[in-house]
């Protein structure tokens, strides 16, 4: 039997300013990834999509990333692995304090934007920030780029681990996500982005920009909410899954 779960960042707005279409994403997916208030969210936003989550079903995981609100996370910052370690601490405490006012608990925790980029290469800034979940919670999962840095920080760390694949994104030769500023980086046709991401689910592979076939584990794919053609598409990606026989459920109960 074929299972995968269908996350999406969410709690992405701040004060006056509205991200994301996380009312209408909600219903389509098994787990969240909620901004802890460092690249995105603020403490309103995430008491609410705690709420909406635990009233939709849908298993909670911290965002963490770099505080850079400006930037949304996206930049590179020069992070040691001590900080890097404190920051995802912060956070994951802010949202579990939230997490706990609502009767959650955090199934998972997925680092954001250039953090997670940096980390999925970067083994001493995977292995602070593996630790930092480790000793908050050991229980929370720890969910990280197929075939990164993160996915061996963790499982060295004793944390249980999830793999992630991108239905959108095109794949390089080692793994790695072709970085957006590249042409190619982002697949717009939807029906090619579904059968790639079919075929990773069920296969375990999926063809690199470059040609190569690269082998990963898919445990759970990331799904963009951002606009309404994004929401289209998760509803279309879930129907197609379920119509190929595969199962959507939430992280905890895959790995």
């Amino acid at each position: 039997m074929y299972q995968v779960d269908l996350n999406s960042d969410l709690g992405e707005s701040f004060g006056n300013y509205t991200i994301g279409l996380d009312e209408q994403v909600i219903a389509h997916i098994s787990s969240a990834n909620v901004a802890c208030g460092y690249h995105a969210g603020d403490p309103l936003v995430m008491d609410k999509t705690i709420r909406t989550a635990r009233e939709a079903g849908v298993a909670v995981g911290a965002h963490p990333g770099f505080p850079d609100l400006m930037g949304f996370g996206r930049r590179n910052l020069a992070c040691s692995p001590k900080e890097a370690k404190a920051y995802v601490k912060y956070q994951l405490g802010a949202l579990m304090a939230f997490a706990k006012a609502n009767g959650v608990r955090l199934q998972h925790c997925k680092p954001h934007g250039a953090l997670y980029n940096m980390a999925a290469k970067d083994m001493d800034l995977a292995l602070a920030m593996a630790e930092a979940v480790a000793e908050v919670d050991e229980d929370v999962i720890f969910l990280g780029l197929a075939n990164s840095r993160m996915i061996d920080a963790a499982k060295q760390t004793g944390l249980r681990v999830a793999s992630e694949v991108f239905a959108d994104r095109a794949y390089q030769a080692d793994g790695t996500l072709v970085p957006r500023k590249l042409p190619g980086a982002v697949i717009h046709d939807t029906d090619e982005a579904i059968a790639r991401t079919i075929r990773m689910v069920k296969e375990g592979k999926v063809t690199a920009i470059t040609g190569e076939e690269v082998p990963l584990r898919a445990d759970s794919i990331c799904v963009h909410g951002d606009n309404p053609s994004a929401v289209e598409f998760v509803k279309n990606i879930r129907a197609r899954l379920i119509a190929e026989g595969v199962t959507i459920a939430p992280i905890a109960k895959i790995v």
